[in-house]
């Protein structure tokens, strides 16, 4: 018997408590038939206000991932998707590699989407992408990690910003217009494509919009992960409103 709503698939959303970002975007993305279920990470609203403060948040966000999966696992999803970004770059392709066998062994097999393999995968569907520039609500320390996974991954990056937000729910609080005038920073004719990572920093439309204005890919890693869930489980449907990686790839 198939779920009446979730007829094509039942995803398991995983996410910090704190984060306000990921579940509408991700419903946005959802075409009929899939249905979206959040299980969310306990998650103190930590005050990120240096690198150690922030790389010890993070990590205790990835602690109370196993509750999440434990949680969201009793609805039976198919397929579980990450909504948290920053831990799986940790440690290069080798931690990424580590954090998807943890979640997919505490799942009993369910395959997973993360953050960091998704947009690898997202830059290698346009089939010409060498270099790249990335900005993060991050703090420096974190941006080093996500510069190791991507160059370990094969792309030269050129650049990268940390916005440096105060908080975990400051991130979603992050205007557009920075948002924007940070993406005009990191562009360059060297940049064959714009990155955004920081699953809690409201991207999905504006990495859209600005394809068309900067002339080349702008991948949102919410759009990025979502796409991949979609792709790995067999569905192709293009959606509109996120830019090229979701209509074309």
């Amino acid at each position: 018997m198939q779920d009446v709503l979730g007829w094509r698939k039942l995803f398991g959303i995983l996410g910090p408590s704190t984060n306000t970002v990921v579940q509408p975007e991700f419903e946005d993305m959802r075409p009929a038939g899939v249905t979206n279920h959040y299980s969310r990470v306990f998650t103190p609203n930590a005050q990120a206000i240096d690198n150690e403060s922030f790389m010890k948040a993070t990590h205790v966000i990835s602690e109370g991932v196993i509750d999440a999966i434990d949680s969201v696992m009793t609805c039976d999803p198919h397929y579980l998707v990450m909504g948290m970004s920053a831990v799986t770059f940790y440690g290069g392709l080798k931690g990424a590699a580590e954090f998807e066998k943890q979640v997919t062994d505490r799942s009993g097999g369910v395959g997973v989407s993360v953050g960091s393999t998704s947009t690898a995968e997202a830059l290698r569907a346009y089939g010409n992408i060498k270099s790249i520039a990335f900005l993060s609500p991050y703090f420096p320390a974190a941006n080093e990690q996500v510069r190791q996974y991507f160059t370990e991954a094969g792309f030269e990056v050129k650049g990268d910003i940390p916005l440096q937000r105060p908080s975990w729910t400051a991130i979603a609080q992050t205007p557009i217009e920075s948002m924007f005038e940070t993406l005009k920073q990191l562009d360059n004719s060297d940049v064959d494509a714009l990155v955004q990572v920081g699953t809690n920093l409201p991207m999905a439309a504006l990495a859209a919009m600005a394809e068309p204005i900067f002339g080349k890919p702008v991948i949102a890693i919410n759009t990025a992960t979502y796409w991949h869930a979609l792709r790995s489980n067999g569905i192709t449907d293009k959606i509109d409103g996120f830019g090229s990686l979701l209509q074309d790839h």
